[in-house]
């Protein structure tokens, strides 16, 4: 963690409570108390990780939005996902001896904080936590495909439709949807560099679609009044979300 950010003391989980959520139990539940390491608070625009450099430690978001992004040399940006709370984000870098990718703060961030130096002991005693840090890693492999499957094959109106429909639901299932809305906090560039799009394009794409009437989006909420036609629009798989594990 860089200097935009501080260490606080570490209350219970408040994600716990949400039915998305899998929660371990006995022994898991003793030695995911005993991972933590306390908490850390990133501000907006604060590096959670830099590009490049090298980290002991592991996350939980418990609050709070960030994107997981590539730069290229000369400074262009490529944002691959976002963070929500309840990701465990910093598998990716157990077995590469530097960070291969950065993650930003959008909003203020709370962060559980876990030490990498104890994976190697979750692994080999508790294998039904071992199983859950699998079953993450393999989300965001799926997160990631549907990411370079909106960028590489879907059409303009079909990307843009894509990004807002799959924030909106990913949003719904992380419980920060307020009145059944969703403000955004990224701005139209950062959802630009979603979708290796120009900010003009994107801002052509996004108001053919607003002609829909299938979502309103004005002052960065974002209301989806037909789920269903929205991921039409998107060309997307409206399946139910799955529950999933809590580390």
């Amino acid at each position: 963690m860089t200097d935009s950010g501080r260490q606080i003391a570490c209350p219970a989980c408040p994600l716990r409570k949400r039915a998305i959520f899998i929660e371990a139990v006995g022994a898991e539940l003793d030695f995911v108390s005993s991972f933590k390491m306390g908490e850390l608070h990133a501000r907006p625009g604060g590096a959670i990780y830099l590009e490049g450099a090298t980290s002991p430690h592991l996350f939980t978001v418990l609050s709070g939005w960030a994107f997981r992004y590539k730069s290229l040399p000369d400074g262009r940006r490529q944002i691959l996902n976002y963070v929500l709370p309840g990701d465990f984000i910093g598998l990716q870098a157990t077995l590469a001896q530097a960070l291969e990718h950065g993650i930003e703060a959008l909003t203020d961030v709370r962060l559980c904080v876990f030490s990498r130096d104890r994976l190697d002991e979750l692994f080999r005693n508790h294998p039904p936590l071992a199983r859950n840090l699998t079953w993450l890693a393999a989300r965001e492999e799926r997160l990631l495909d549907d990411q370079l499957l909106a960028v590489g094959r879907r059409h303009a109106r079909e990307r843009v439709a894509f990004l807002l429909w799959h924030l909106w639901r990913r949003a719904r299932e992380s419980g920060v949807l307020e009145g059944g809305a969703l403000t955004l906090p990224m701005t139209q560039q950062h959802l630009a560099d979603t979708l290796g799009m120009s900010l003009v394009t994107f801002n052509k794409t996004l108001q053919r679609l607003r002609t829909t009437g299938v979502f309103t989006l004005a002052d960065r909420r974002l209301e989806i009044h037909d789920e269903g036609a929205m991921a039409t629009l998107a060309a997307a798989d409206a399946r139910p979300p799955e529950r999933r594990p809590l580390i």
